[in-house]
């Protein structure tokens, strides 16, 4: 009697629902277009005078960008067969996750969702801004349109001064809260979104590079071998030293390409399309980041690179006119507005990870029953970027990561090793291309990078340091918490 009683009070108890998941809606053109658009955002227009100052020999100063690119498909390579292996939303989170445990998967979630991801968000979209700013502004536009009929100049200068008085916040805030709504709303806007970005963004640049080194008024004689000689004048290792502050702002010009990662729970037939997704779109900002800088160094010599810290502006003063620099601006803000978009897009899956295995806010994990996004984590990244945009520490936390963040890419390239040894009968799908040799190389070539990062950056790398160990009281509070729910 009592058992029959038990099982009828069973049969009422409400059967748990399952939590609505991701929506696998990314294709394999989605997935590389994601990963140039996300890639390609303002840094090739600013950061080559950092490169410049550091290595200012023309084919060292291209080298460096080229070999930039091929240490970053060596570690897409790795990430390509752990993709395959974990096709699920948060990328290094999961794959720390997996080889080393939760503590480590939280600190790389911590760090992105407070300054990486968000960071980077708020920082793209300050760029997008200012350059929005000097299309949309009258005062920029000035020599170009105030010939149009009816428009005086004085209408120019007062709606000029209006965008002055706001700086350009509210645009980058705007800029965010716009996209995360889109982003909300579903993932095929937002891909399609980002697709037309990234499409208009990489015709411009085709055409700039075209018609740059076709019709542009520079000098071949900029790239002669001069300077080779004095760079190895001092000795290799101050020629290595200056190499490594080269890669962090090269490093830092290739950020993005690991958004498929953080978006894998979206992609359809991830075992085949995110490995294939790294290598075609990284493949394709390597090229376009080695022809950019062949029309800069095509206007201007490498030494007059490194005084121009707008560089794109002034490549296409001196090919073309002040017109064409001004329209370039337009080019950048187009630019960096699909970079923010897939930053946006990708930064909130981490989050999204960690909610969802109880090392983070419990909604971040939620899903929306309607929309099948992320919600919640997404409009919790854009409070905290547009606040970071506020305070204006942006460019500070995103440089300061970058070390970490490079950090995580060693230490998930070394799972690899990792899941071959413990876990050899895992499905692999794909094999990481060059195993051993290439991911052993990229561990010597970084773990030297790293080292001369510490030596010479010491500021950077006690700030990731300080910002990792903040994260270690949440860490336990959120661990304990989920441990004592189970």
């Amino acid at each position: 009697m009592e058992s029959t009683r038990a099982q009828l009070d069973a049969k009422e108890q409400p059967v748990p629902q399952p939590r609505p998941g991701l929506v696998r809606g990314m294709s394999l053109l989605d997935s590389a277009l994601l990963i140039i658009g996300g890639t390609i955002g303002s840094a090739i227009f600013l950061t080559p005078s950092d490169v410049a100052t550091a290595v200012p020999a023309p084919l060292l100063y291209l080298g460096v960008w080229a070999a930039g690119g091929v240490v970053s498909l060596m570690a897409a390579f790795a990430f390509g067969e752990l993709g395959a292996m974990f096709p699920e939303a948060g990328g290094q989170y999961v794959y720390l996750r997996e080889a080393y445990g939760d503590f480590a998967a939280f600190l790389y979630g911590w760090m992105m969702f407070v300054a990486g991801s968000s960071g980077g968000v708020a920082a793209i979209a300050v760029a997008f801004a200012e350059y929005f700013g000097r299309v949309a502004t009258p005062l920029a536009a000035e020599k170009v349109i105030m010939a149009a009929p009816g428009v005086t100049v004085h209408d120019w200068r007062l709606a000029g001064s209006v965008w002055h008085l706001t700086r350009g916040d509210v645009v980058a805030i705007a800029a965010i809260l716009l996209l995360t709504a889109i982003n909300v709303r579903g993932l095929r806007p937002a891909v399609v979104l980002q697709n037309v970005a990234t499409w208009i963004k990489y015709l411009a640049l085709a055409a700039f590079i075209v018609f740059g080194l076709t019709l542009g008024r520079g000098s071949w004689g900029h790239f002669s071998s001069a300077g080779i000689r004095e760079s190895f004048a001092h000795g290799m290792y101050p020629l290595m030293t200056a190499v490594g502050v080269a890669f962090i702002a090269v490093f830092w010009c290739y950020e993005g390409w690991v958004y498929i990662a953080w978006t894998a729970g979206e992609v359809r037939n991830p075992e085949r399309n995110i490995p294939r997704s790294l290598v075609l779109g990284l493949v394709a900002v390597i090229v376009v980041y080695l022809a950019v800088n062949a029309v800069y160094m095509y206007a201007l010599p490498v030494p007059g690179i490194a005084q121009q810290p707008a560089v794109a502006q002034a490549a296409a003063e001196v090919l073309f006119s002040p017109a064409v620099a001004f329209w370039l601006s337009a080019l950048i803000a187009i630019s960096c507005f699909g970079a923010t978009s897939s930053n946006v897009l990708a930064g909130a899956r981490v989050s999204y990870a960690m909610g969802r295995d109880g090392l983070f806010f419990k909604h971040m994990g939620d899903v929306h029953p309607r929309f099948r996004t992320p919600a919640f984590a997404l409009i919790a990244q854009a409070i905290w970027a547009s606040l970071i945009a506020l305070s204006g520490t942006y460019e500070q936390l995103f440089t300061y990561t970058v070390f970490a963040m490079i950090l995580s890419y060693v230490a998930c390239v070394a799972a690899l090793f990792v899941f071959r040894k413990r876990r050899p009968d895992l499905p692999r799908p794909y094999r990481c291309f060059g195993y051993p040799w290439l991911p052993i190389a990229y561990e010597i070539l970084i773990g030297g990078w790293v080292v001369n990062t510490i030596i010479h950056r010491p500021r950077e790398t006690l700030a990731n340091l300080g910002l990792l160990a903040v994260g270690v009281p949440f860490y336990l509070y959120w661990h304990r918490r989920t441990h004592a729910a189970h």
